[in-house]
């Protein structure tokens, strides 16, 4: 999939503002979007963009701030509800009449909040934050912040090196894949790059201390699945966030890491596509 650039005006207090996202698409039938997690860039997708093309038009997103996306102007901050009129305005631009949207980690918590808006047709979030105990949510920013440190003082070279081996690839992305060795060793240098030059990393970060998802989803089809082997946001949040969306599908992901769409890619397609019938 060949990236493309869209702008558009977001309202603020300062006055609309410009935004420019980065997006692919690919596939045909109803319009479906990804949302990938902080520090990642829409390639997160890539394992399973082919799987869901097959039955969708497939869009996946760079957010501001992250893989080719040019981070927010001034005037914009990195919360929920500007994030979500980000969309709303992209999905405009875009003549996306409601879309089906599936996130992780923070694309769900943002896929999430679309829902709540009634801006989607309906919901997969896989592993979505805002579900976390202020423990869990230290925890998770704290790895977090490791995993940032070490992407921007590793030199490129020694991560291409360290690419190039299972090892290696565990070494540098075990937090967030069971199942790292699957890995390409260009993606695995590919996202640790994006981590490193994420420009709205540490605004997204900030803006994420205080945010808990508490709201029903009345009305909309909302699946929410949590992998069985993430370690950084443990998966009895996905109970609490089936307290929260009582009418919400909770699928298990045996074997999966935070990232499951390349642990399982196959699985974690049909769980898209049954969320978005």
């Amino acid at each position: 999939m060949s990236a493309a650039t869209v702008s558009f005006q977001v309202p603020s207090p300062l006055g609309p503002r410009p935004v420019t996202v980065s997006f692919a698409r690919e596939g045909a039938g109803e319009p479906l979007l990804l949302l990938h997690g902080i520090g990642h860039h829409r390639q997160a997708w890539d394992p399973v963009v082919h799987i869901l093309a097959a039955e969708r038009e497939v869009i996946t997103v760079d957010l501001p701030g992250f893989g080719q996306s040019p981070a927010l102007p001034d005037g914009l901050t990195y919360d929920l509800p500007t994030t979500s009129a980000v969309f709303g305005a992209f999905c405009e631009a875009l003549e996306l009449d409601r879309p089906h949207v599936a996130g992780n980690s923070l694309g769900g918590l943002l896929a999430l909040e679309l829902g709540r808006e009634k801006l989607v047709r309906s919901v997969t979030a896989l592993s979505p934050a805002g579900f976390w105990s202020e423990a869990e949510r230290r925890y998770a920013f704290g790895v977090l912040l490791t995993m940032r440190h070490i992407s921007r003082w590793l030199p490129l070279p020694l991560v291409e090196r360290l690419s190039r081996s299972a090892a290696g690839r565990t070494a540098l992305t075990s937090t967030i894949y069971a199942r790292p060795a699957r890995r390409s060793p260009e993606a695995v240098v590919a996202e640790t790059l994006a981590l490193a030059g994420a420009t709205g990393f540490d605004d997204t970060l900030r803006a994420g201390g205080s945010v808990l998802f508490t709201d029903d989803i009345p009305g909309l089809p909302i699946t929410v699945a949590w992998g069985t082997r993430d370690w950084l946001l443990v998966r009895r949040q996905g109970v609490r966030a089936k307290r929260v969306i009582p009418g919400a599908r909770l699928v298990r992901l045996p074997g999966c890491g935070h990232c499951p769409m390349n642990d399982d890619p196959a699985l974690v397609a049909r769980v898209i596509l049954d969320g978005s019938r």
